[in-house]
């Protein structure tokens, strides 16, 4: 009579899961922005993931693509990372977090950028507001 031995299985996924555990919570950085609250409807699940450029609270530009994501860039950098992006994946959703507290006038300059640099529309991200 064979069988098969389950028990290093088990123990293999053991400490698979608390490595998982471990580092899952490491892996959710970003940018602090404080988003404005406001009903809107999500994303399509079957879209690819959107392009996100931040805006915080002092008026700096940051872009999820690339090398240091946390970091600061200028608008020639925000432009030439957009159009690599949308050149290689042309139908990539392009959307723009502002803070809450940032002046209005510096989210359109992103949205004006992304525009210049290829998107054919950018999006705008919010919270959906406490009830």
């Amino acid at each position: 009579m064979a069988e098969i031995n389950v028990v290093p299985y088990i123990d293999v996924m053991l400490v698979l899961l608390v490595i998982f555990m471990i580092t899952a919570p490491l892996l959710t950085q970003g940018v602090r922005v404080e988003l404005p609250r406001a009903d809107a409807e999500a994303l399509p699940p079957e879209a690819d993931d959107p392009l996100v450029v931040s805006v915080n609270r002092g008026g700096e530009f940051f872009i999820d693509v690339g090398e240091g994501k946390n970091e600061p860039v200028d608008a020639e950098t925000l432009m030439v990372r957009v159009q690599a992006v949308l050149k290689y994946k042309p139908k990539t959703p392009v959307m723009v977090r502002g803070d809450r507290d940032v002046d209005y006038g510096r989210v359109i300059e992103a949205m004006v950028m992304l525009q210049a640099a290829g998107a054919p529309g950018v999006g705008l991200i919010t919270e959906i507001p406490e009830r």
